[in-house]
Parts: structure tokens; sequence; C-alpha cells
């Protein structure tokens, strides 16, 4: 998230959850992403090449805005980060990902407190090998153009006003075929960080499918975790990602003794395991 918009947020969050309220059926078991004045939802999409979806745009500001929709290439690595790629250094899977995927608008217009959606296929070949495809839809706010005026102070020598440019980013994933992968967690520890006690691990991934989940860590008997993280994506280019966690003094205190910890499919998506491991931390 950019800083300094968490006031802008909670301001006009009522007038937009209002607004986002016509399209409940969609949201419903999708996240929402928000950035600058534009609220996101859902803020990933899977597609089968079978049918479309749509994306909602909700500006939740107090004045009129235009956003600049486009795809955008990116790669993992190994610690989560998303790396943007040029086109001309796209590989055969990120170069088909393009190709595919259609969407319109190209541009849109809000004005405060309304909805709009954007609609997004994907078009895969006869002859397309099975895999998964991505990429990431980008909405990039438009700056608008204002007067420009001086004081005598300016006048008298050069003025610079930096603008920001808000913008949110989606996955695209195309799944064709059929797919899988095999996941595996390891060397769960609690080490001493920069900042203070840690929960390091890592997972490790194998084939064509690519993964997104929570992941928890529970006590023999309880089902409530004693530490939760949502939204682990591991994309298909990924074979191994290694996590950090800040954990709190509670959390530090009960990673002690016999633990579990479990990748799970996000409580909207079915909540299935992906992957589990029991041990025991000093």
């Amino acid at each position: 998230m950019t800083p300094n918009i968490t006031n802008k947020v909670s301001r006009s969050l009522g007038s937009a959850v209002a607004a986002i309220a016509a399209f409940g059926s969609l949201l419903s078991a999708a996240p929402v992403s928000a950035q600058g004045d534009l609220l996101v939802a859902p803020t990933r999409i899977i597609l089968d090449g079978r049918r479309g979806t749509e994306v909602i745009l909700s500006n939740i500001g107090s004045e009129e805005a235009t956003y600049r929709i486009g795809l955008e290439l990116r790669r993992m690595t190994a610690t989560g980060q998303l790396v943007e790629v040029e086109t001309e250094a796209a590989n055969e899977l990120e170069q088909a990902a393009l190709s595919m995927v259609r969407y319109a608008p190209r541009r849109i217009t809000l004005p405060p407190g309304q909805p709009q959606a954007v609609r997004i296929s994907a078009r895969p070949g006869a002859e397309l090998p099975d895999g998964e495809y991505r990429v990431h839809m980008s909405f990039r706010a438009i700056p608008q153009q204002r007067p420009i005026t001086a004081t005598p102070e300016e006048s008298q020598g050069i003025s610079i006003k930096l603008i920001p440019m808000y913008g949110v980013t989606i996955p695209v994933i195309i799944r064709h075929g059929r797919l899988e992968s095999t996941v595996a967690i390891s060397n769960p520890q609690v080490a001493e960080g920069p900042r203070g006690p840690e929960l390091r691990l890592a997972i490790t991934r194998s084939g064509a499918k690519s993964t997104y989940g929570e992941l928890r860590v529970t006590r023999p008997g309880s089902d409530d975790p004693i530490f939760l993280a949502r939204g682990i994506a591991i994309y298909s280019e990924v074979s191994e990602r290694i996590m950090q966690f800040e954990l709190t003094p509670e959390q530090t205190a009960a990673m002690k003794g016999q633990l579990r910890f479990e990748y799970r499919e996000m409580p909207e998506a079915g909540g299935a395991v992906i992957a589990v491991v029991d041990t025991v931390l000093g």
C-alpha cells in the first residue's frame, strides 16, 4: 500500500461499500485491494479459457478519476518479490499469455462512489501446450490536468510539483489442460531477525500449477492458529519460496513444543490442505 492513504480510505469507505454492494454476488468471496482512491475486486483472476469474468473498480475518492488499464509481465523470486519483465525478454509462456488475454475497456473514468466492471477473457489457441500462463493486469491513475499558479517567490525561479501515480496490479492466470503440483513445507524455525524474533521456513513446489493460500500454525488438539499469514502465492516459475515473518512476543512464546504447520487454500477457495508438516520447536 502507498503511505498516507489510510485516512482517505476510512473517510470514503462507507460510500464505497454501498457502491460495491450492487455487485455483492461477485465480490462476496473475493478480497478487495485498495490503492489511493481505487478499490479493485477480486484481487486474483483464474481463467480456464471457456468463459470470462469481470473485475469491479470503484472510485472511493471525492473527485472523478480516470484509470488506464494494461497488461504487465512479472516473475516471482525465491523471496516472493515480483520483478517486472520487459516484453522483449518474455519467455514463451509469457508471450502466449499476453497474446491470449482480452479485456475491455482499456481506459475508464469513474465518478466518486460509482463502480464499473472490466471484462476479461482468454482465448487459448488450438495448439497451445498444457500449462499455466500468467499476466498481471494494472490499473493506473491518470493525473488530472490542473492550472499552474505561482506565488511571487516561485515566479523568480523554478518550481517543481510531484504528482503521485497510484495503481493496483492483480494476477490473471490461465490454466490450460490437466495441471498438478506437489508442495512441501521444510525447516520451520524461530530465529532472531533484525527487528526481533522471526518465523522462518521454506515451501517447495514442483509441477506446472501455482499455489495460493494461507499458512497456519496450530497446537495438537486445537484448530485455533497461534500464527496465521494469508495470501501466500507460489507461482509456477518458483521451485522454492523462502519466507520470514516477524513474530509478536505472544507468538514467539507460543512457538514451542509440538506444532503443526499447514499451507492451505484460502477459505473462499475451500480451505483444502496443500501441504502439512508436524515438528517440535525448542
